[in-house]
């Protein structure tokens, strides 16, 4: 029960400070820290479809959380009605980030989308790596609905487009990337799962440009992460290759 207070502080506290806030959602709160994760989503559900709640961004938020945490768990990922629940929180995360269009509440959450970019991108990666290349287009196509702020997301996908001849998806994908990398100001300052995803999206597209025989512009994209990766081995591998 004290583990239930100490987590449900912070949240109603974050949902009771917003002035344009129109219902707090404790019923949905209490469900999720109590670990009622379906009847959670059941009732997040009720609110969307209802005409007076069905503008608000909280019930998503939660049904992304409950999606979440029911993918980590077996009595969850073995039965066939759940099988694709991890990829359900990204979706209802989409639809979340698409109401909240102020981000009303979105920073209260970091520690929520610092775990859930962190297994989106392990994922994406294994897909990559495996050749899934379609599969892990979506994965990373997720990630930039729900947190269109996050670079490294963006340079992964505009390679997993490219890996399917997507030329031109590649390149609006890669303007996005560049805005996006254009608002960081301090990379140091970026979540941790962020700057992994960046650094790796950076290594990644720039070997790509080098096997390419591309030199002048694997140059000027590895060059972008020199004052913040450089201490990374496989980072300074590279630049070091290049220059």
């Amino acid at each position: 029960m004290m583990r239930s207070l100490a987590l449900l502080l912070p949240f109603l506290l974050f949902q009771s400070i917003s002035p344009a806030q129109n219902h707090v959602y404790d019923d949905l709160l209490i469900l999720y820290v109590d670990e009622e994760y379906e009847k959670c989503i059941s009732k997040a559900e009720r609110y969307s479809d209802k005409e007076e709640t069905r503008r608000d961004a909280l019930p998503y938020l939660y049904q992304s959380m409950c999606s979440h945490e029911m993918s980590k768990l077996d009595k969850y990922t073995s039965k066939p009605e759940f099988k694709y629940v991890g990829r359900d929180a990204l979706k209802y995360a989409a639809k979340y980030r698409k109401k909240d269009k102020e981000l009303e509440y979105f920073k209260n959450y970091g520690d929520y989308w610092a775990e859930l970019n962190t297994r989106a991108m392990d994922m994406g990666f294994l897909l990559f790596d495996e050749g899934s290349y379609s599969k892990a287009k979506r994965q990373f196509q997720r990630m930039v609905t729900y947190y269109p702020e996050n670079a490294g997301a963006w340079q992964m996908l505009a390679l997993t487009q490219l890996k399917m001849n997507a030329a031109r998806d590649a390149a609006e994908s890669m303007t996005e990337y560049r805005k996006a990398f254009a608002q960081i100001g301090d990379v140091e300052r970026l979540p941790k799962d962020q700057q992994r995803l960046l650094r790796e999206g950076m290594v990644r597209y720039t070997e790509r440009l080098q096997n390419k025989g591309m030199i002048d512009s694997a140059r000027t994209t590895i060059a972008m992460g020199k004052d913040h990766f450089i201490e990374n081995p496989e980072f300074k591998s590279l630049y070091e290759e290049l220059n």
